[in-house]
């Protein structure tokens, strides 16, 4: 179904910071016939943390294109950045295209994907588009090969203030000796600008595709000084008071029908560091015990680590706002379809790793490692349960906001149709009116799981479907309608229904053991023709072997 005139352009949103340019006549004139395509992706921004999803932080350029587009309610990642990274990219679930694990076969953050698995660019350059890429990677491979024809790979993401180890066009940065003056959020959004203002110089005849993909808020907590005073002290009421009003905002622009899930005092980071807890001091708590039981420093370090979280959410809008300016200085931001989302829920996580932690430099600085931790995490996932690696709904559930007003004329409404990742190169291509290939170099191309959302774009409608699956270092789920199936890894299963229940907190598996058993069967399907797919071109692995431990920071 095509809902959508071809005089559209399609954008994902990422952070951008770069003078911007005035149009020439010849490029206002001389416009491409199919729409540009931008994907902005945020690293470990929870549900809530938007304006216009119950946060009390301003963002009030993603509100602006909320408003005068859509917000999608029950939109999923896969609980992971490379995961979310490849099946936003792949159309695929990670676990087809080796990019996470299946039980005896592998695959991860190091795997890497089959031939037939190519990025959008590959399926979107052979209709004249023109692709860019700014911020982080994270999939298997140089960048450039894969069809864009520039990049900046942010791989430096344990410092926001170095662009040491980063690269641009595949080639690696290096930095001036007495480097000064950078910020990893304004770098992407200065290379986004960039690329957009060659494109209006030599290319405005062409269509594009822009993936922006900050490392914002993802840890190590890292803000500019300005933008951490814009939120100090403002958290000192802690996480409690802070659920509750993001909870009743959303009440309010009635996003959900659910409860408010209770806080989970005994489900911490989902890795044990027990010496980052020694390095960072008494102020940090590894529970997300009740706010009133903590010591006063405990909640001046909590509250803090949240203003500069706050901060990093701040700072990425502003320059989401500098390249939405960019785009209506090239006369493009009409015919642009702008997506946004993150890669997963907040993090639970707490480590201290990379340059390290000095206790005694300003929280925020580039000397300091910090993490937010599951007290504030379960409150930027306001109201789900879990966090980051869970699969429940905490880890899971993203904002999506979709804008274009040549294409979209429904404005400010939202959509509830479950969702994923997997939807994006399907909905992107069905709304360009574009064929995706059968085969690749001889090789036929499997079928994918993801589906358009076009339809979904004029009116509320449920893009019908037979479920939507999960699997994450042991913890898995799976969504059949409004039924969802999930356990922690090592757990039994939890039934829940989502029509009411987002919270999940009425575990229904006790009464419909008919019901779990249905999901189980379907759960272990999908795992079954993943496993059966993948492991056609899986590495030969000797008994007994089996992955090393991915590192817990990415």
């Amino acid at each position: 179904m095509k809902c959508c005139s071809v005089s559209l352009c399609v954008i994902v949103l990422g952070l951008v910071g770069v003078s911007v340019a005035t149009p020439t006549p010849a490029a206002a004139a001389d416009k491409p016939t199919r729409p540009n395509v931008i994907f902005i992706l945020a690293d470990d921004m929870g549900y809530s943390d938007l304006g216009c999803y119950g946060g009390e932080i301003a963002t009030p350029n993603l509100d602006q294109l909320a408003a005068e587009g859509l917000k999608f309610t029950q939109f999923y990642n896969t609980a992971r950045c490379w995961p979310t990274r490849a099946a936003l990219m792949t159309g695929y679930y990670a676990q087809q295209v080796h990019r996470d694990g299946l039980p005896a076969l592998g695959g991860g953050g190091g795997g890497t994907r089959q031939k037939w698995a190519r990025l959008l660019p590959d399926y979107l350059k052979p209709h004249g588009y023109r692709n860019y890429h700014s911020g982080k990677w994270h999939i298997d491979g140089k960048i450039l090969p894969t069809g864009f024809d520039r990049s900046l790979d942010l791989r430096n993401q344990g410092n926001y203030f170095s662009a040491k180890g980063n690269a641009i066009d595949d080639v690696p940065v290096k930095p001036a000796a007495d480097e000064s003056g950078y910020y990893a959020t304004i770098a992407v959004a200065d290379h986004a600008i960039s690329c957009l203002q060659e494109h209006a110089e030599k290319y405005a005849d062409r269509p594009f595709f822009h993936y922006v993909a900050f490392i914002s808020p993802h840890f190590p907590l890292h803000a500019l000084p300005e933008d951490i005073a814009r939120y100090r002290d403002k958290y000192l009421a802690g996480w409690d008071v802070m659920r509750a009003q993001r909870f009743a905002r959303q009440q309010e622009l009635k996003l959900l029908n659910t409860t408010l899930s209770k806080l989970e005092p005994d489900i911490g980071p989902p890795y044990n560091f027990p010496e980052a807890l020694k390095k960072l001091g008494p102020g940090e708590v590894n529970r997300p015990f009740p706010w009133d039981d903590l010591t006063q420093e405990q909640r001046e370090f909590q509250a803090t680590k949240m203003a500069i979280h706050a901060a990093m959410v701040d700072r990425m809008d502003r320059e989401i706002g500098r390249i939405i300016t960019q785009l209506k200085a090239m006369g493009t931001y009409d015919n642009t379809l702008i997506f946004f989302a993150s890669d997963n829920g907040a993090s639970a996580e707490i480590m201290v790793r990379d340059g390290g932690h000095d206790p005694s430099a300003p929280p925020g600085s580039a000397a300091t490692y910090l993490c937010l931790g599951p007290g504030f995490s379960s409150a930027c996932n306001t109201p789900f349960r879990r966090h980051k690696t869970w699969v429940h709904e905490g880890g899971i559930s993203t904002p999506l906001i979709v804008h274009w007003p040549a294409g979209i004329h429904a404005h400010g409404q939202q959509r509830t149709t479950p969702a994923h990742m997997v939807d994006i190169i399907p909905t992107i291509l069905d709304v360009l009116e574009i064929e995706k290939p059968t085969q690749w170099e001889g090789e036929p191309i499997p079928p994918a799981p993801g589906l358009s959302l076009a339809p979904a774009f004029e009116q509320d409608v449920v893009v019908k479907r037979d479920y939507l699956w999960w699997l994450h270092e042991g913890n898995r789920a799976i969504r059949a309608g409004d039924w969802k199936l999930v356990a922690a890894r090592g757990d039994p299963w939890e039934l829940y229904d989502l029509r009411t229940d987002r919270a999940e907190a009425n575990n229904l598996a006790a009464q419909q053991p008919d019901k779990v058993q249905e999901l189980e069967q379907l759960w272990n399907h999908q795992l079954e023709e993943t496993v059966r797919l993948a492991e056609k071109t899986a590495p030969r692995r000797t008994p007994g072997s089996g992955d090393k431990k991915k590192k817990a920071a990415k």
